[in-house]
This record gives C-alpha cells, structure tokens and sequence, in this order.
C-alpha cells in the first residue's frame, strides 16, 4: 500500500519538532564550545580537580553497584519470595524519584542528627559533605539502573537452561557465575554503562548530602552549576566535557548490540 504525502506530513511535523528541540540546542552548545577559548576554560584546576573527582566516585561507585546489584537482580529475576514486590517497588523508585529528594532522604537518615548519622558518629564516622557521600549519592540514583537491566538480562534467559545445569549438578553458585552471568553479559554491560553515565551526572542528591566543595566533593555537574553563577565560560567548557563523555556512553551501549528495556 503506498503512502500518501499527507499521511507522511502528519507524522513528519510533531517527529521532526522534537527532533530538532533536541537537536538545536546540543549544536548551539557544541557550536558555542569549540568556537571560544575551550583549552584555556579546560586548564582551570577547579576543572581537573573537578573531572578527576567526577571519573573517581562514578568509576568506585559502578564497582559498588557491581557488587550488590548484581545478586539483587538475579534474585529478583529467578526467586519468588515473601515482599519481593517491595523490594522491585523500593529499587525501582529512586529512577522516578526527583534527585533532591534522594538527596534530602540520605541527610536525614546518615546526617549528623540523622537516624544513623550518631551510631556512625560513635564510630567516628562521618558521612555528610565528604567524598563518601559522593559515593552514596551516585550508588542511590544510579544504581537502579543497573539492577533493572540486570533483572531483564536475567529473567529473559530461557528457564531450561538453569533446569538442565542443576540436572547436571550444578550448585546455584556455579549456576550463576559459570551459566547466568556469560549468557546475560550484555545486559549486564548496558545496565553498568546506563549507570555509569547516571552517576557521573548526579547532581540533586549530591548538593544536599554532599555539599560542594572544591577537590572534595565538587563533581562536574556542581562545577557546572557554579560555574553559570560566576564563570559562564567555565560552565559551556565543562558542558562540552559531559556532552562528550554522554555521547562516548551512548555509542558504548550501541556497540554492545544489546536493547535492554528501560
């Protein structure tokens, strides 16, 4: 059946305006970047200082959403058990939630006065505007991500595949590290690639509970906002630093070859 221009037209129009309302003002930003002085905005060490941080906490922060989403997900995907849907609902949470709010949350509960903030002080630790907040900020927003593809990757695996490994012996652990993690792999590295990008743009959570300071907890996206108050330039450079690394991530996840349903 052929189609007619005017059926074309009418799907054309509202695609291509919200194309380009994403497209024009990701120009206009690149375009204002590299048509300044960007080398000179970029040798500012409140930069380096700034992107150092930013690659650390997010680089530590994946490890950590490694760690324990990853079992997370995969429980989730292959057990049922008493508040399961508790537990989805809570991890699912923080990815609608606004980020000022997680942020708001993580002080009330490991601040000074928070519920855990005089038990960890006890122990003499403290939480609050340090890089570990940083760290627990990232690991709040982002670390869903991770755990939801996860969860995808491993619930889409065919079910005969565990059966037939436990008929021929295999322990869940062995199940897991030898069958499970191989076969939903790239699922696995889009849902760290999604929350790598996650935590290295976390803003929200991160000025409440950590606060800004410089070469301790000022990430980009702080720099960024601080710097549109006193140093637009310094701002549009930075920009383009998180422009670029959003883009290397997006091409990353295309490469894996791997939908992964959000």
């Amino acid at each position: 059946m052929r189609t007619r221009a005017r059926d074309v037209l009418g799907f054309a129009i509202p695609a291509g305006s919200l194309v380009g309302l994403l497209a024009v003002p990701v120009a206009g930003l690149v375009w204002i970047a590299l048509s300044s002085d960007l080398a000179t905005y970029l040798a500012d060490p409140a930069v380096h200082a700034a992107v150092k941080l930013s690659l650390g906490t997010s680089a530590f922060s994946a490890l950590v959403i490694i760690a324990t989403g990853t079992p997370l997900a995969y429980a989730l995907a292959r057990w049922r058990f008493p508040g399961r849907t508790l537990v989805q609902l809570l991890v699912d949470l923080p990815i609608v939630l606004p980020p000022m709010v997680a942020g708001i949350a993580l002080l009330e509960v490991f601040g000074r006065r928070g519920w855990l903030g005089e038990p960890l002080a006890f122990l003499g630790i403290s939480l609050p505007f340090t890089t570990a907040a940083v760290v627990l900020s990232q690991v709040f927003v982002a670390g869903p991500f991770y755990v939801r593809a996860a969860r995808v990757g491993f619930a889409s695996i065919d079910p005969a595949v565990p059966e037939a490994a436990h008929v021929d012996g295999a322990s869940e652990g062995q199940l897991f590290r030898h069958i499970m993690v191989p076969v939903a792999k790239r699922a696995l590295l889009s849902g760290l690639v999604l929350a790598w990008a996650r935590a290295l743009g976390e803003f929200g959570a991160t000025i409440f509970f950590a606060g800004n300071r410089e070469g301790v907890t000022q990430t980009m996206p702080l720099a960024i906002f601080i710097g549109f108050e006193s140093n637009m330039a310094l701002a549009v450079g930075l920009s383009f630093v998180l422009l670029v690394a959003s883009v290397a991530v997006l091409l990353f996840a295309w490469l894996l070859g791997d939908r992964v349903e959000l």
